[in-house]
């Protein structure tokens, strides 16, 4: 349910981004937003809270927001709070940016990899990306896990290439467990 909520609120801020050609504007708005919602737990919290009447809200909203980020992006807000949704906000405005990025061919990838990787291989990686795929450019998010013992994994939406040394040997363990052994 939460993604088909984040989906449509998402779908409609873009559709109207890109109708009205605030798309670049209104991506930066979200990111903001998102950074203001993510260092202010105590803030979403009180926005969430089932006590707090949805006019206490909207007014909370409006004075943080309203001449502040657009018209577009307050009222997406206070229509989101006003429908009791709020708890799904930062998914709404995640879909929104993830949506943006889609239609300017900017993938998101996710690279985890036994050790920390050089500039150089972060390019390497990077290139080969734009190679086999449709995307113009990345943005990459790297991590570091020390148990994939060496290789990496590479998730960009729901795709995964796993090339860990961790997933080989399991994989070798099947195979061999499936063996059975002649006499």
């Amino acid at each position: 349910m939460a993604k088909l909520v984040s989906k449509t609120y998402g779908e409609a801020l873009f559709e109207l981004a890109v109708e009205e050609g605030t798309m670049d504007s209104l991506m930066e708005e979200t990111e903001a937003v998102l950074a203001i919602f993510q260092e202010n737990e105590e803030y979403v919290k009180l926005l969430n809270h089932p006590k707090i009447s949805v006019e206490e809200k909207v007014t909370l909203l409006e004075k943080a927001f309203k001449g502040k980020v657009s018209d577009q992006l307050t009222g997406l807000l206070i229509t989101v709070a006003e429908k009791g949704r709020f708890t799904e906000i930062e998914e709404i405005l995640t879909y929104f940016e993830d949506k943006v990025r889609e239609y300017k061919k900017i993938g998101t990838a996710y690279v985890t990899s036994a050790v920390e990787l050089t500039q150089h291989e972060k390019e390497s990686v990077e290139k080969k990306l734009l190679e086999t795929t449709s995307y113009e450019s990345f943005r990459i998010n790297y991590m570091v896990d020390a148990g994939l013992i060496g290789g990496m994994i590479i998730k960009i939406g729901d795709r995964i290439v796993d090339s860990s040394i961790r997933t080989k040997l399991g994989s070798m363990a099947k195979e061999l467990s499936k063996l059975q052994l002649a006499k």
